[in-house]
């Protein structure tokens, strides 16, 4: 799924109209309509700060907003900093290894 995707999907689940969003966020509405139809320039995409505003306000996990916005959280990023060769072995594994490694760590997916 796509960053503008995800947000379109997250607005109309909370029943707000691109104007209610633009307001709540405090940009424009032709930047959501430009962010929901992936039609930004590169000096247009969204900052942590719009993205942290727009988590909060659709109630979603920011982090995965982060992340599909090619933006590594924080609390990520120094943890892979610390040990980057558990993240490298962690995206070596194939999804029924990462399912098993996350099943017997009680690791769950956040709420979305």
């Amino acid at each position: 799924m796509q960053f503008g995707e995800r947000v379109r999907t997250l607005r109309e689940a909370r029943q707000f109209t691109q104007r209610v969003l633009a307001e709540r966020v405090g940009v424009s509405v032709s930047y959501i309509s430009k962010v929901e139809n992936e039609r930004l320039h590169f000096g247009d995409y969204p900052s942590e700060k719009f993205i942290h505003k727009l988590a909060a306000e659709l109630e979603a996990d920011e982090d995965e907003l982060l992340l599909l916005a090619d933006k590594v959280p924080s609390a990520i990023r120094k943890r892979i900093r610390e040990r980057p060769e558990a993240f490298r072995a962690f995206a070596d594994l194939d999804n029924k290894s990462m399912d098993d490694l996350l099943s017997k760590s009680g690791a769950t997916k956040r709420k979305r």
